[in-house]
């Protein structure tokens, strides 16, 4: 066999195989040298046909993301509670939020920077969110409440930004692990005019195999896109299925920002792997460098305690996918954030048990014994039936792409030594073509559901060329599949080692690990989607890969066979072998798209049924509807009917210029964004060594017992007047908050008689027919 007929038997047709016959060849020849008017014609004639694929791979990602993403906003919305509409959450952070945005509308974005009242920094991204849709709303003519703003911003994180940004990462995950397959390579070569030429001298059955056989590759490549995209399309629907977020955060706290930052991560993540990638091809660095540091300023803004998700998800990329000298660069980097973050807290928290990290968090119990945490891992959260299919799909697919990552790596490495060879070893007869031919056919076909290797090209120096072009340009791509899946795993078992220690274990080195996070599990929780999906949908994609590969191993066997036996005697193929390759291709074909449409169900099925089956979801809806109720048992809640009849009163008699001190565990801190009130706002850990502390120090002032110094410390705090509102014992929902007894004095009532006796105190409202000991005071300044 010539250079020549190879090339024309191994070539493959870019017309989407359609068999040409000699004169048809010859005519499209003769038509494009000549440029005749048949020609014209013929070419407005099929290019509806010819753009029609290429518009569906266009359009096809777009619709499934749109329809996933859609679907996702919908269920966020159908669960989100409607109490919190007009009622604020009533929890130990949520009054913070409220008064962070209250706080942008009273003095405009520049308050941004130092959010909290002693004007320190607070990540402010979701704030300024919220006070950007109260704006937005008012340029129309509505009026939009500080709670109403609150929800529609946490809706859009949660519906929206982050289903959007887990199907960016998984997508990512599914291009690298389909690049460079053999079926992509013929579709590149077929667009190149050496493969897209058809000599003269080729016989029908040359073009009658070839056309054959790029059927068999459309087919298959079709299936193999049309799979990727219908996992993309339940990717958003299973990022916002598990409790683990976005719900757990805003039934805990609610931890608001920590959580709008959980939303952003995975674009971020997803930049920073493109930044790797342009890393090792040594193009694009400056473009996708800019990307990442854009991405991750805004994540820093969402929260800054991001970061450590961000490391701990990136640390098996940083090992396996960067140049070492970066690798060291980034540890050194981590390893001074580090440094930094313990320097940050002994300046900021003052304890004697520091040395001692056993006794760290202290108050913190075990909520679940081994199995449960290892199982809740392995499961994202979900439960019942949804949690076991997804643990199934989870393992078996991991397994399936360690498999298939390993035959890829085998195979490459296979191919890499063949090239190598064929470029010193001529071909020397026909037989020698046929069984090469057919052996790559075999190896290929192994590798992936129904893939055909490219045969050298015709010259022995353009094979040089084009076989050292091409391992230079796979030489640090040839195990991306096997690095994704290491990688991939390796921070799966990062971020459930994590959650162990933190929901599990107790000690030491457990409170060590988990101690970046706070030890909480509703922080450590929302890591799980970030590494459990992208997982996922690379396993069940390696799942139909393997069972494709099988189906068509095994249908190819006695084809391969007849094709070798019938033309091992000719130097050219005969046409009796078109029909070896057309049941290859009949098989492939059905392999290919029963293995879609079983994949089809079996994750319509996991993303059906997390929807129906959902009892922790439901459990925190109806924990926040719980929270957000006004109609209490205990009149000593954070918020009550009571309540918010005595701080409508409040702020009726006092007006929204002067400043209301009280305890603000009984629940009068809403006052400030259910009436404008203007209530002396607390931090957590009020700090007093610091000038712009006021709350601080008017609780050391109380405390004391000193009129002279609460006087000394109250009265200059604004020029209008100073009232001290009682309402009762703390809440019983905030018995865990660790500094609610720095707030004791504000309930003590000997201490307030004192006061009252010494006039200090003057009561000007008694609220005692709504609680006992209930009662407006104001302080005895000279204003």
């Amino acid at each position: 066999m010539t250079s020549e007929q190879i090339t024309n038997t191994g070539s493959v047709m870019a017309n989407h195989g359609s068999i040409q016959t000699p004169a048809q060849t010859q005519l499209r020849q003769n038509g494009s040298s000549n440029g005749g008017p048949s020609e014209r014609k013929r070419d407005l004639r099929w290019r509806p046909a010819m753009l029609h694929p290429a518009s569906l791979r266009v359009l096809l990602p777009w619709l499934t993301s749109i329809i996933g993403i859609s679907s996702a906003l919908c269920m966020v919305i159908a669960w989100f509670p409607s109490t919190v509409w007009n009622t604020p959450i009533v929890s130990s952070d949520a009054p913070a939020h409220y008064y962070f945005i209250r706080r942008l509308l009273d003095e405009g974005l520049g308050a941004a920077l130092h959010l909290w009242p002693h004007d320190s920094f607070y990540p402010p991204l979701f704030h300024v969110c919220a006070y950007s849709v109260i704006r937005i709303a008012a340029l129309f003519g509505a009026q939009c409440s500080i709670y109403a703003a609150f929800n529609i911003t946490w809706i859009i994180a949660s519906g929206v930004i982050f289903p959007s940004g887990m199907l960016v990462l998984c997508r990512y995950f599914l291009q690298r692990w389909n690049r460079g397959n053999p079926i992509s390579r013929i579709s590149q070569a077929s667009s190149t005019p050496e493969s897209s030429s058809v000599s003269e001298s080729s016989n029908v059955s040359n073009q009658q195999v070839s056309s054959a056989v790029n059927r068999q590759y459309n087919a298959t490549f079709d299936a193999t896109f049309v799979l990727q995209n219908l996992i993309g399309l339940f990717v958003p629907v299973l990022a916002v299925s598990s409790v683990c977020h976005p719900y757990g955060l805003l039934n805990a706290g609610p931890l608001i920002a920590f959580g709008f930052a959980t939303s952003l991560l995975p674009f971020l993540i997803a930049a920073t792997l493109r930044l790797f990638d342009a890393i090792a091809a040594r193009e694009h660095i400056v473009k996708w460098f800019v990307i990442t540091a854009v991405a991750g300023v805004v994540c820093l803004v969402a929260h800054p305690r991001i970061a450590f998700t961000y490391a701990l998800i990136l640390v098996p990329f940083i090992v396996l996918r960067l140049p070492w000298k970066l690798i060291l660069g980034a540890f050194i980097a981590m390893c001074v954030g580090a440094v930094a973050f313990v320097a940050l807290m002994l300046t900021s928290f003052k304890s004697d048990r520091w040395a001692n990290p056993a006794s760290w968090f202290h108050s913190h119990q075990p909520s679940k014994n081994l199995w449960e945490s290892i199982s809740f891992c392995f499961t994202d959260g979900l439960d019942g039936f949804p949690a076991i299919l997804f643990a199934l799909l989870l393992i078996a697919g991991t397994v399936a792409a360690f498999v298939c990552a390993f035959r890829r790596a085998a195979v490459r490495s296979s191919d890499s030594f063949s090239s190598a060879a064929s470029t010193v070893v001529p071909v020397a007869s026909a037989d020698v073509d046929v069984d090469a031919s057919t052996s790559d056919i075999a190896v290929s076909a192994a590798d992936s559901p129904v893939s055909v290797s490219c045969p050298p090209p015709a010259s022995h120096s353009n094979a040089t060329d084009a076989a050292s072009a091409s391992s230079e340009s796979s030489r640090l791509r040839r195990n991306d599949r096997l690095r994704d899946v290491i990688a991939l795993t390796a921070a799966f078992l990062l971020v459930a080692l994590v959650y162990v220690c933190t929901v599990t274990l107790v000690g030491a080195l457990p409170n060590i690990i988990s101690a970046p996070w706070y030890r909480d599990e509703n922080r450590i929780m929302t890591m799980l989607p970030l590494v459990a999906l992208p997982l996922l949908v690379i396993g069940i994609n390696a799942l139909a890969e393997c069972v494709s590969a099988c189906a068509a191993s095994a249908s190819f066997a006695p084809s391969a066979s007849s094709f070798s036996t019938k033309n091992s005697a000719s130097s050219v193929p005969s046409l009796s072998s078109a029909s070896a390759v057309s049941s290859v291709k009949n098989a492939s074909f059905a392999s290919n798209w029963i293995v879609l449409i079983a994949v089809f169900l079996v994750i319509a099925i996991l993303a059906v049924s997390a929807q129906i089956v959902c009892p922790s979801r439901s459990a925190a809806r109806d924990t926040i509807i719980a929270h957000s109720s006004l109609n209490q048992s205990d009149p000593n809640e954070q918020l009550t009917e009571q309540k918010i009849a005595v701080l409508r009163k409040v702020t009726e008699r006092t007006g929204t210029q002067a400043t209301i001190i009280s305890d603000p565990l009984n629940g009068s801190m809403y006052a400030e964004t259910l009436f404008n009130a203007n209530m002396l706002y607390p931090i957590i850990n009020a700090r007093t060594d610091v000038p712009s502390a006021p709350f601080g120090k008017v609780e050391t002032a109380f405390a004391s017992g000193d009129a002279q110094q609460v006087l000394g410390t109250v009265c200059p705090l604004t020029d209008a007047p100073e009232y001290f509102l009682t309402m009762g014992d703390q809440a019983q929902s905030l018995q865990s908050f660790p500094y609610r007894a720095q707030y004791d004095s504000f309930h003590n009532e000997e201490l307030i008689d004192t006061y009252v006796d010494g006039g200090t105190l003057v009561k000007v409202a008694d609220y005692s027919q709504y609680g006992q000991g209930w009662a407006l005071y104001r302080f005895g300044c000279t204003d």
